[in-house]
């Protein structure tokens, strides 16, 4: 079946976003740091704002639990663009490559709706995409099934006759790449742009 559309998540592929690029300038100590991101502002907590808690309520709900942590805590919000390191270039050349041979591009992310007004703002790669959804707009996240329904709706915005079959969904999470393969899509779980940019020309994917 023909690739007529390739998703893209973000983090991990076309974003090098990670909580220690900030924290390791607030905690010297890596395994004080460590245990900070593993056991107060954790994956899981974060994961609650990219599926739509607000980020004022987040930082609330742990300064009340760990009123001691309150600087720490709420520079992750605060200062959270030193997450963000930037583009990872690999992966933004293989979005442009794409772009440039006219595939239908479009992203699908688990990310804050609070938040990504400043990547939308400050990284001009993002243009390249037709829509992105957003799981915090949404306040639904991967791997929940609706969320790539509403993926697979906007692409039928411009697509109307696409099938699942014909959707190439890339993300550096396996559950999310085994979530889409169930409902139909291709799937390529990114390990490194090298080996992503073969499966999709094993794919038929030109480029």
């Amino acid at each position: 079946m023909t690739i007529r559309a390739v998703v893209f998540d973000f983090g991990g592929v076309l974003f090098d976003w990670n909580p220690h690029h900030l924290y390791r300038k607030l905690i010297a100590d890596e395994r004080e740091r460590q245990w900070f991101l593993d056991t107060i502002c954790t994956q899981a907590w974060n994961t609650e704002q990219d599926a739509g808690r607000a980020l004022a309520e987040a930082t609330r709900v742990l300064t009340d639990q760990y009123p001691h942590h309150e600087t720490l805590i709420k520079a992750y919000y605060e200062r959270w663009h030193e997450m963000l390191r930037g583009p990872l270039p690999e992966g933004v050349a293989i979005l442009r490559a794409l772009h440039a041979a006219n595939m239908p591009l479009f992203g699908l992310t688990n990310w804050s709706a609070e938040t990504f007004p400043y990547a939308r703002a400050n990284y001009p790669f993002l243009q390249c995409f037709r829509d992105i959804v957003v799981s915090g707009e949404l306040k639904l996240i991967k791997p929940d099934p609706a969320i790539y329904h509403a993926s697979l709706d906007q692409v039928r915005a411009h697509l109307p006759d696409i099938q699942p079959g014909e959707v190439v969904f890339i993300d550096d999470v396996a559950g999310n790449i085994d979530a889409a393969i169930t409902l139909g899509w291709q799937g390529i779980h990114h390990v490194s742009a090298e080996q992503t940019a073969a499966r999709l020309r094993e794919l038929g994917v030109g480029f």
